[in-house]
């Protein structure tokens, strides 16, 4: 499996299955401590302050841009974060969620 950070989100319609279950170990491999459910990754990040917590908020926000794939962001307790992925167009996981949260890792 290429690295993947070194791949771009492709555009996911509906019609298209979701990742199963025993799909995701290979995924799951290159990401650190990302919680996987049959529907979404998440992880909490926490930082020193709020300052720092919400420069990670922005930074993530301009990898959702470049790769046009959206995470659910949630800034709390004023200086944790928590990053959930999904792919809305086919109600679970595709392999662009993998590809932002590895992009995530990487900042």
């Amino acid at each position: 499996m290429t690295n993947l950070t070194q791949k771009k989100c492709k555009a996911c319609e509906s019609g298209v299955a979701p990742l199963k279950k025993e799909e995701l170990p290979p995924y799951l491999s290159q990401i650190e401590n990302w919680e996987a459910t049959d529907k979404e990754i998440s992880k909490i990040f926490e930082f020193k302050n709020f300052k720092e917590a919400l420069e990670f908020v922005n930074k993530v926000g301009e990898i959702a841009e470049e790769q046009g794939h959206h995470p659910d962001i949630f800034l709390h307790s004023y200086k944790k974060v928590k990053i959930s992925l999904s792919t809305h167009a086919i109600d679970g996981l595709s392999e662009n969620d993998f590809i932002v949260a590895a992009k995530i890792d990487e900042t």
